[in-house]
């Protein structure tokens, strides 16, 4: 066995965009590559024939992606192919290319192109498609224009890139820039007139579209503001005949997650927010529109819906909901663990899938399940689902498991010092490993906090313990995975969250004789950079520290970033101005003149979920008093730098990890 190595990451495969034939008999899937000489990621659509058994790669543009079934033997899909669109979208004009092919293959043909950066585009009847984009108000009604005069507004505006003008809140977003005056609007598009017709008004942000039980209504959830963005959003039922919205929202301050149709009447799932603010597990409701009458069901359900498993070897979007019959299926995250599972109108919850890891992504037709998994420590695979056994169907990165050293994971668990709480946690032993040796470790922290550590293949991690570390890692209060009251810390950070992951490591110590506690080192992303900084100020017993994407002053995050004035509010009960001491109590900045431990910092200069600044303040403070420090700021990346950055941007960002350790704990 080898080890596994920087260069590896390169030639993992990534799977999104799984959905079922509506006759069940074929599965769609968008495969990704990265691709080293271009600086990126390939995207090509596969087909898994499910009566013969046979996986088919369908287009081979590097540059499709968004399946969507036209009928049991036609696909739609977004395509990059032509230069022409490459230049048309690099010169700022919005415009989305769709393209169609048989199942059988052949040459795909240009169907049609909507003026707009499509998100997210939706089948409603042979006719119809509805699809959520980009609406600027820049732009206008763009779509509306000659080619004249989409030429001559495009130009105008390029003669503005050098400023920006923002007067609401957010005005950037992490993955999209400058948003100001910016919206994901639903439209309705119809392929035979080729008339394009908004939905929503131009103020609104359209946040989930369901699935279409009649081929003419849908449910969708959006949030409308001016000014200021705030969390609580509406329902609403769209009759396309009709050509009308009615709000269905039932509650003032609510915040829906989903809503979809379920035997002629309506299951959502949301929450008010009012006891463990805007990180509140969602509980499940049924509407009936003819009566406007709303009723809780599965009260005793409380976890999130949703994967929440970390992970850095995802790419792309897969579906995460799904009506079949008359169940809603939905994963969810629980302990370290995400499964799938579906409920009916009773409120009665089943679970369906039980191997260690995480699915990713799934789709179900007539009680037939496929879905993209993390399982069993390895990558990303395509399962069905027979009866309650797991049957792997494809084989894309199996060569991992027969070729590299893959460290397994080994669970404990301990007894919170309050002896209120049962945290758990990991420990990899590195490559070759010998009986009797000593060896250094690292510590990682996962962001959120509330997501959670698994045993899931994480490239990061095995790549450490290939390079001769023992890797640690847990789910302290915060996490995610085990209920509403265990990820509330909210006004806490830095405090029970602190205590349980150095008592972690104080177990994993007294558990493992082979870690050396005189060489372990510390890093984390996001919440684990803010924890990571508050480690450092703390204690001086790591003897290198590498923080990414971090957080050290919770009074410039409140004010800088696009989660940031209600983020910081939510999670730490206070603003600049209710409580600006609590603030500076719980930033890490405030306690850099105790910090001894040298520390790499990690971030990125499009970073708007944790902005630059917050990397740079921590840097200089540390700096000032005599530290070493060192600050890799990486151009044109944000926030997913880890997760889906540039292929040379994630291996530099690793090399220099794997280095500052090495120059410090060897």
């Amino acid at each position: 066995m080898e080890k596994i190595t920087f260069d590896d990451l390169l030639k993992f495969k990534f799977i999104s965009g799984l959905t079922l034939s509506p006759d069940g008999e074929k599965l769609a899937f968008v495969v990704h590559d990265m691709n080293k000489d271009e600086n990126g990621y390939t995207s090509n659509i596969w087909i898994y024939d499910i009566q013969k058994g046979t996986l088919s790669q369908l287009t081979s543009s590097n540059k499709d992606s968004s399946p969507i079934w036209l009928d049991s033997s036609r696909i739609l899909f977004v395509s990059w192919r032509e230069e022409k669109d490459r230049k048309r979208k690099e010169n700022g004009e919005p415009v989305t290319p769709f393209y169609e092919i048989t199942v059988e293959g052949g040459e795909a043909k240009r169907t049609f192109e909507l003026p707009f950066f499509v998100e997210r585009l939706k089948k409603l009847n042979d006719e119809v498609f509805l699809f959520t984009a980009v609406y600027d108000h820049r732009l206008g009604e763009f779509w509306k224009l000659s080619d004249e005069e989409k030429e001559k507004l495009l130009k105008s505006l390029k003669e503005e890139k050098d400023y920006e003008v923002v007067d609401e809140i957010p005005f950037w977003a992490n993955g999209s820039g400058f948003t100001n005056k910016k919206r994901l609007r639903l439209f309705k598009y119809n392929i035979q007139t080729q008339q394009i017709s908004p939905i929503t008004d131009e103020y609104s942000n359209v946040e989930y579209i369901s699935d279409s039980p009649d081929g003419n209504t849908v449910l969708y959830v959006s949030n409308t503001f001016k000014d200021v963005m705030k969390m609580p959003n509406d329902l609403y039922l769209y009759d396309a005949q009709k050509d009308e919205s009615i709000k269905l929202t039932h509650h003032d301050h609510f915040m829906y997650e989903l809503a979809e149709f379920v035997d002629g009447k309506v299951i959502f799932a949301g929450s008010d927010m009012r006891r463990y603010g805007i990180n509140e597990n969602p509980q499940f409701y049924i509407l009936d529109i003819s009566s406007n009458r709303v009723e809780p069901i599965a009260p005793d359900f409380d976890a999130s819906i949703g994967n929440s498993v970390n992970s850095d070897c995802r790419f792309g979007r897969n579906r995460a909901i799904k009506i079949d019959g008359k169940y809603l299926y939905f994963v969810s995250t629980q302990w370290h663990d995400a499964q799938l599972f579906r409920i009916d109108l009773s409120g009665k919850i089943e679970q369906l899938t039980f191997e260690t890891g995480s699915v990713d992504g799934f789709d179900v037709v007539n009680g037939q399940v496929f879905f993209v998994g993390l399982r069993n420590m390895k990558l990303q695979e395509i399962y069905e689902l027979v009866g309650k056994q797991e049957k792997q169907i494809s084989q894309f990165n199996e060569w991992v498991q027969k070729e590299k050293y893959i460290s397994k994971p080994e669970r404990f668990t301990f007894t919170t010092k309050d002896e209120t709480t049962t945290i758990e946690g990991w420990v990899m032993k590195p490559f070759n490993f010998e009986p009797g040796k000593k060896y250094p470790a690292i510590l990682e922290i996962h962001g959120g906090p509330k997501t959670a550590y698994g045993e899931v293949f994480m490239h990061e991690m095995q790549l450490l313990a290939s390079e001769g570390y023992v890797v640690m890692f847990c789910n302290p209060r915060g996490s995610d995975g085990r209920g509403n009251q265990f990820a509330d810390i909210r006004g806490k950070y830095g405090t029970i969250d602190y205590e349980d992951i150095m008592q972690f490591v104080d177990e994993a110590i007294a558990k493992y004789e082979f870690i050396d506690e005189n060489r372990i080192g510390v890093t984390g992303g996001s919440y684990g950079g803010f924890m990571t900084n508050w480690i450092i100020g703390h204690t001086d017993r790591f003897k290198a520290a590498v923080s990414q994407r971090s957080i050290s002053n919770w009074i410039s995050k409140f004010g800088t970033t696009d989660i940031g004035y209600f983020f910081v509010e939510d999670q730490q009960l206070a603003t600049p101005w209710s409580d600006f001491e609590k603030l500076w109590w719980h930033s890490p900045m405030k306690y850099a003149d105790k910090a001894k431990t040298p520390t790499l910092f990690i971030h990125s200069d499009e970073d708007y979920r944790c902005w630059l600044v917050e990397a740079i303040q921590m840097f200089t403070s540390l700096k000032y008093h005599g530290v070493e420090a060192k600050l890799v700021i990486f151009k044109g990346e944000n926030h997913d730098l880890s997760r889906s950055g540039k292929p040379l941007h994630r291996l530099r960002r690793l090399k220099e990890i794997v280095g500052w350790f090495e120059n410090y704990l060897k």
